[in-house]
Formats: structure tokens, C-alpha cells, sequence
């Protein structure tokens, strides 16, 4: 009898799942829980609106708020006091009694009008495209081979790709400059192997940002592409195979087809942060790198130029949103006309 009383007992998933059940029951009959729900009705509130409601006031506390003193002081002019910008409302009069808006739009203009934030932007661009391009190269067939490795071992593959995220991000930029200088580990093992004779100078140039930049956005790439691909129904394959498809035209025409939303958002994560990258310019870059995260910090800190500054940083704002929003856009669109 013990033994037919044990095959008859649910599964222990299925009990887990009745046991928290009957929790949330018990809690719902708690008086916290009903005065949380009548203050929440109380406001116009369910429960499934109040969680969805929580990243709304997210953004709004920590991008929309700073997003708009951003713009005000955009639109304020200089001035040598703390802070150093002039109120955009501002009381005259002998007492007071008039309000006066000083809107300043020259700090855009001269944006324009100053070639080095134009080649600031370019250089930061282009910089930012090619370690993107980089990064995905390197990143795909990663994701791709631990995506169609054993179950046993992808949470372990998947642990050492985000195993670097342990580490302070400055730190870790720091470890390039042992690596890379001219006494540092990666010459000292060229000479050692024979490919040169003396020290290859590649700290403080452009190589030196690209191995920063890939370094620390590799895993940002790695994780959507190991999301989407790790989904992929593997019986298309199968039946392009049966159907004398050769491995490589099948990738091709389905794998990576079905993998562009992990391709498109492993490149936004890395290509958007990279723009305004600071810390791996200034410490493996050469001193004169042109970069707008250099730029900010110039304005900033040592012109104490605040309006210009964050017309600088309202301009990179726009110019990386606006194209984003219209691409994901145009995907949605695309991607109802295929569902139609």
C-alpha cells in the first residue's frame, strides 16, 4: 500500500505549484494586502496595472526628469557663478514683478557652427560602427555554438561569457594597459615566440579603444544572440536538410534570416553605449582621440561650459533615438505584413 500511495502522489513540480498557489491565496486574506489593494482601486489602480506601471515611473524618475534638465540648461547661457548658467525664468523689475524667458538657442548653433563637434560625432560613429562590426563577428559564432551545445553546458558557457561583469568595468580597462603596453604581457609573448623583435607600440592608439570597446560589450552582443537562437525550431533545418540543402546555404536562408531581432539588438547594445564612450578613450586611446564622450567631459569639467555641454549631449540624444525609433518601427510593420 505504501508503495501504490507513493505512485499515486503528483508530481513534486505539480506540488510546488499547488503549495505556492495556496499561499497566494492565504495572503490575499491578509488585512496588508486588502488596504494595498483598496489604496490602488482607491487611485484608479488594479494589481496588473500597478506592475506595469513600475518601469513607467522608472523612466520617469531616472531618464525623463534628468532628460529635462538637461534641455534647460541647453537652452540657458554661461555664466561665471555656480551653477555657471543663467535661470531660463528669470523675475525683473525694481520689485520683482515681472517673469522674463531667456531662451538661448546659440549653444546649437554654434554646435554647428564649430567643425570639432561635427568630426567629435563622426569619429565617435565610426569608431562605434566598426567595434560593433567587431563585436558581432566575434559574438555570432559564440552564441551560435553555445546555443547548440549540450543543455548540460550552456548555463556553464553562459556563466563564463557573463563572468567578466564580476569585475569592475574599470578595472578590467585597466588590465588592458598591463596587456598592451610595450613591457606588457601580450609583446613580451610575440618576442618570446618569435613573430618580433622588438615591442609593437598598441597602447594609446586606435587598436588599443577597439580591443577595449569589444572586450567590454562582447557579452552585451552574446546574450540576445544566445537568446534567439537558442529558440530556433531545429526542425527547419532538418527538413532543409532532407530536402538536399547544404549546411551553409541552409544557415543563410534560415539561421540567420530568424536570428536578425537578436542581431539587431546586440548591435544596439553595444553600438549606442560605444558612442559616448569615455573611460576606454581616455585610458588606451591616443591623447588627441576625438571622441563626443571626451568632448563632454572637456566642456564639462575644464570649460566649465555647462549649456554647450549638454546641447552636445541633447544633440547625440536625438541623432542616436530618433533613427532607432523609426528603424523598430519600420521592423514592426514588417513583421505584421509577414504575420498578414
Amino acid at each position: 500500500m505504501t508503495q501504490h500511495h507513493r505512485q499515486a502522489q503528483p508530481p513534486q513540480g505539480e506540488r510546488l505549484s499547488a503549495g505556492v498557489q495556496l499561499m497566494l491565496r492565504a495572503l490575499q486574506h491578509l488585512p496588508p494586502y486588502r488596504w494595498t489593494q483598496a489604496r490602488l482601486a482607491r487611485w484608479g489602480l488594479r494589481g496588473r496595472t500597478a506592475v506595469v506601471a513600475l518601469p513607467y515611473l522608472w523612466l520617469l524618475l531616472f531618464f525623463l526628469i534628468p532628460f529635462v534638465i538637461v534641455l534647460k540648461i541647453s537652452f540657458s547661457a554661461t555664466q561665471l557663478s555656480m551653477p555657471p548658467y543663467q535661470p531660463l525664468l528669470q523675475w525683473t523689475g525694481e520689485k520683482l514683478t515681472s517673469l522674463r524667458l531667456n531662451i538661448n538657442p546659440g549653444n546649437y548653433l554654434y554646435l554647428w557652427q564649430d567643425s570639432l563637434y561635427g568630426r567629435a560625432f563622426v569619429n565617435s560613429i565610426q569608431v562605434a560602427a566598426v567595434s560593433t562590426l567587431i563585436t558581432l563577428l566575434i559574438g555570432y559564432p559564440l552564441a551560435y555554438a553555445i546555443a547548440r551545445s549540450s543543455t548540460k553546458w550552456r548555463g556553464v558557457l553562459m556563466m563564463m561569457v557573463i563572468l567578466p561583469f564580476w569585475t569592475s568595468f574599470l578595472l578590467r580597462v585597466y588590465a588592458w594597459i598591463g596587456i598592451l603596453k610595450n613591457n606588457g604581457l601580450l609583446n613580451n609573448f610575440l618576442i618570446w615566440a618569435g613573430v618580433i623583435d622588438e615591442p609593437v607600440v598598441m597602447l594609446q592608439t586606435n587598436f588599443a579603444v577597439y580591443m577595449g570597446i569589444v572586450y567590454s560589450y562582447l557579452p552585451f552582443m552574446i546574450m540576445p544572440l544566445y537568446a534567439n537562437l537558442e529558440k530556433m525550431d531545429l526542425t527547419l533545418l532538418e527538413a532543409a536538410k532532407d530536402l538536399g540543402c547544404r549546411p551553409m546555404r541552409a544557415f543563410f536562408n534560415i539561421t540567420l534570416p530568424l536570428s536578425m531581432p537578436g542581431v539587431v539588438a546586440g548591435c544596439m547594445l553595444v553600438f549606442i553605449p560605444a558612442v559616448g564612450e569615455f573611460v576606454i578613450p581616455s585610458l588606451l586611446g591616443p591623447p588627441d582621440s576625438l571622441m563626443i564622450g571626451k568632448v563632454l567631459w572637456t566642456e564639462f569639467f575644464n570649460n566649465r561650459d555647462w549649456p554647450v555641454a549638454s546641447a552636445v549631449a541633447i544633440a547625440l540624444l536625438i541623432f542616436l533615438v530618433v533613427p532607432i525609433v523609426y528603424f523598430q518601427r519600420a521592423q514592426a510593420r514588417t513583421a505584421q505584413a509577414g504575420q498578414a
